[in-house]
């Protein structure tokens, strides 16, 4: 009976004895009231791309070059897959990516994560809404294709949902220090 936002009378009456203790909560209420904002944008680094490419056309490359790979390696395990299907899925991720200007953060995370793998540190398969990514996929930051398991890119990355992508990724806690000083 009693879960419920009491009134202001029902609250006086309660707190009869200490009535200063209302008069200051609106006097706190209104200290806390607030908006906060950035102090500024999010600055990411700029990935060093190869001269006469920028970081979209850059990103682009890698991500059909990896996609390629992993149509090879569905078509040796006999996996038929809807080509089709997947080049408009990665044109609508790497349009949104590329327009949210996240294409240096993409190659950055997928450039320490291979870098990992490379010197044999081993590395998550990936999790989280990072997974729901073709690009990070086709990348080789995760290795769960996203297509089969309903997947939606959108809870990682959306225009509508402006924020930073975040990719929650697991290393060897033995070797992990190797990775931060890589980055």
């Amino acid at each position: 009976a009693e879960m419920y936002f009491k009134d202001e009378p029902e609250m006086r009456e309660l707190f009869s004895r200490w009535p200063e203790a209302i008069d200051n909560t609106l006097v706190v209420a209104e200290m806390c009231a607030g908006k906060c904002t950035p102090l500024h944008d999010p600055k990411l680094p700029r990935f060093p791309v190869p001269e006469g490419e920028t970081e979209e056309s850059f990103l682009t490359a890698l991500v059909y070059e990896g996609l390629e790979e992993r149509f090879a390696e569905a078509a040796k395990k006999g996996a038929p897959v809807d080509e089709a299907l997947y080049r408009e899925r990665i044109e609508e991720e790497l349009g949104i990516i590329c327009r949210m200007g996240f294409a240096g953060y993409f190659l950055i995370v997928q450039d320490f994560i291979n870098w990992a793998k490379q010197q044999g540190i081993p590395v998550g398969p990936g999790r989280g809404s990072g997974a729901g990514s073709l690009v990070a996929y086709a990348l080789r930051i995760t290795n769960l294709d996203p297509i089969p398991y309903g997947l939606l890119f959108e809870r990682f990355l959306n225009p509508e949902r402006v924020s930073m992508p975040d990719f929650d990724i697991d290393f060897c806690t033995d070797r992990r220090e190797e990775v931060i000083e890589y980055v």
